[in-house]
């Protein structure tokens, strides 16, 4: 391979420097400094090539440019190539004189002083962001960023008659929009549950929350299948058990026995409804229900109204939240067995709230009804005999009558026969006869229902045969 061909594809040829130094008048450029020209111009060509290169390749593109160039050629303070793309092009100023013709960029002459006096020149501001919330736990902070909040009454409107959000006068937007410019920013503290409920949530929690507490029985019936079958009240479930609770101290002062009830068949009805995680609300609705089941009054006449029945199924209902949600970290039932129990044990305790503790106990199981209630029961015996006589007449014989009914089959099982009266009246005072006699009516029942048993010998049924 000859010298001159090693340079053709990678260096600028010699003749090409020759050619170039014969057209600005140089006609005897040697061989050695043509090399040297050469060598040099392509050394500086290949750096603003790769230079180029590397512009391309940061826009991810795969086509040099002409941009490319110029802006390697400007990184090296390299003069720029007029005509294609610089946006530094100057036209030139023609001279010419004395034969010859001259292109030069004409230089402005400054005034240094003008320069001093005058005002500085303001430097542009660099681009920031700023960042604002738009939504706090779906409530809309007020700040200039966000636009005005929008009233619950208007939200309603709007979503019922979408043309009145268009029919706005050019005064209210002008009202808003100063509004929207005194808005200041505050800080909203967070709450432990935050649920905002849409329009139609809101009218359907409005009209169940009627139809529980209303006259109309039939409404009343679709509004308690709701609640025990929709899949969709998990948002609306902290206000409907905030509204159980709060109707359950109100109607309790009020001595309002049917509102009782019918708050209690709400929880029921919750309490059926497999889709809903009541664990997070048990701290309402436990009392609510303990309430029902331990106050001294909820009725206006103790008497005549039927409150027993709100106690009994009010612990029907504590028993089942117990089975329910009952774990090793919240013992749920041992608390209320200790509730139940302290009642029991209080000399103080009225004869309403006594029955509805025990009614509380047995209702818990045949266990806690051996533990907490049969030992106790000689001393509500004596209670029940000193307030036999005048208003607690009819509390007594309901003790009476739940205690033969709940403790009759547990005393069949831990007591052998045969029953002495005399025992049953030493160990559970006044209520031994009628235990005893409950007892032995039991046993007698029993037996009857046992079948009889024939013997069969097998070999006599073949000889006769």
């Amino acid at each position: 391979m000859a010298e001159g061909e090693s340079y053709y594809s990678s260096n600028i040829a010699l003749e090409s420097i020759k050619v170039i130094a014969e057209s600005i008048g140089i006609s005897t450029l040697s061989d050695d400094a043509a090399k040297e020209l050469a060598d040099d111009i392509s050394y500086r060509l290949k750096h603003v090539v790769q230079d180029s290169a590397k512009f391309m390749n940061q826009a991810k593109r795969q086509k040099l440019t002409t941009s490319d160039v110029d802006h390697a050629m400007k990184i090296k303070n390299i003069e720029p190539l007029y005509g294609f793309y610089s946006a530094d092009h100057i036209p030139f100023r023609f001279a010419s004189g004395g034969g010859r013709e001259l292109f030069f960029t004409e230089e402005k002459e400054l005034d240094l002083t003008e320069l001093i006096s005058g005002h500085p020149v303001k430097l542009p501001l660099e681009v920031t962001l700023r960042a604002h919330w738009l939504c706090i736990d779906g409530v809309q902070p007020t700040i200039p960023e966000n636009p005005p909040p929008i009233s619950k009454e208007l939200q309603k409107v709007e979503a019922i008659d979408p043309i009145t959000k268009l029919n706005k006068t050019s005064k209210e937007k002008s009202d808003t929009k100063f509004h929207k410019l005194r808005n200041v920013e505050t800080v909203h503290v967070k709450q432990l549950a935050t649920h905002e409920l849409s329009v139609e949530q809101q009218l359907y929690y409005k009209e169940i929350t009627e139809a529980c507490v209303g006259a109309d029985e039939g409404r009343r019936a679709e509004a308690l299948q709701s609640l025990a079958s929709d899949p969709g009240l998990h948002e609306m479930l902290p206000r409907m058990c905030t509204f159980i609770a709060e109707g359950v101290k109100v109607n309790v002062v009020q001595h309002n026995l049917a509102i009782l009830i019918y708050l209690m068949r709400m929880v029921k009805a919750l309490l059926e409804n497999p889709s809903l995680f009541l664990e997070k609300y048990l701290h309402e609705l436990i009392p609510s229900v303990s309430t029902c089941i331990v106050s001294k009054q909820l009725c206006l006449r103790p008497e005549l109204d039927n409150h027993w029945a709100l106690r009994d199924f009010a612990a029907r209902l504590m028993a089942q939240i117990c089975k329910n949600f009952n774990t090793s970290t919240n013992n749920i039932q041992t608390r209320i067995t200790r509730m139940f129990a302290s009642a029991i044990n209080n000399e103080k305790t009225h004869i309403s709230s006594l029955y509805g503790a025990i009614e509380g106990l047995s209702e818990l199981g045949p266990e806690v009804i051996k533990v907490f209630i049969i030992p106790k029961v000689k001393l509500i015996a004596e209670k029940m005999d000193a307030n036999i006589s005048g208003t607690d007449k009819v509390g007594v014989g309901h003790i009476k009558h739940l205690l033969v009914k709940v403790l009759t089959p547990i005393l069949k099982t831990i007591r052998n026969p045969p029953d002495s009266l005399e025992e049953y009246k030493n160990d559970y005072g006044s209520l031994g006869p009628g235990l005893h006699g409950s007892v032995i009516k039991a046993r007698l029942s029993a037996n009857q229902a046992q079948p009889t048993t024939i013997t069969v010998n097998p070999q006599s049924i073949l000889q006769s045969g």
